[in-house]
């Protein structure tokens, strides 16, 4: 089996080549509009569609986003990339602190789509808190969430102890079930 994986970042290809394995996963670095939504879904599946009129097949895509409680479970979401640009974690770790409530979640969806007419998502969540940054093990938000149970935040965990527990690699083993059928 073969599928596309639409991104441009190298981090996320090698942990989805790994996760999805035996599954062959070929990156297509096409630059796709994304329309703005707080429902991951919806960018997603516009995606997909926007890729398929290319007439590719078998594309994954895949969004991850960081909810804060103090923001309504709302906030950043599909937009951390945004606030990342704008806030940098430290900025992030500090607007939930002030807001009194450090509690968040993270939810990777994955898109997967066969045809126009057949796509599916795939989810895995983690729940945890907002912390200080620490550790530079990971990327983006990860030096600042700290899973629910973990005394580390995913920047302090080794690449294997992080997949055993990351939101993305429950989504993946969920992609991965469904395209080994």
């Amino acid at each position: 089996m073969k599928v596309k994986f639409i991104t441009g970042n190298a981090n996320k290809l090698e942990e989805v080549k790994k996760m999805l394995s035996p599954v062959e996963v070929e990156q297509l670095d096409v630059d796709l509009a994304e329309i703005q939504s707080l429902d991951a879904h919806k960018i997603i599946r516009h995606k997909l569609q926007e890729a398929l009129t290319n007439s590719e097949t078998n594309i994954i895509v895949e969004d991850t986003s960081l909810y804060l409680e103090c923001l309504k479970d709302k906030l950043p979401g599909p937009y951390i990339k945004w606030f990342l640009e704008s806030l940098k974690p430290e900025g992030i770790a500090n607007l939930a602190k002030k807001m009194g409530n450090t509690k968040a979640f993270c939810l990777t969806i994955f898109g997967y789509a066969k045809s126009k007419d057949e796509i599916e998502f795939f989810e895995g969540r983690n729940d945890g808190e907002i912390v200080e940054p620490r550790g530079g093990k990971d990327f983006g938000w990860g030096p600042i969430f700290q899973p629910r149970g973990s005394d580390k935040t995913y920047g302090e965990m080794e690449r294997d102890e992080k997949y055993a527990t990351s939101m993305r690699a429950a989504a993946a083993k969920k992609l991965k079930e469904y395209l080994l059928r």
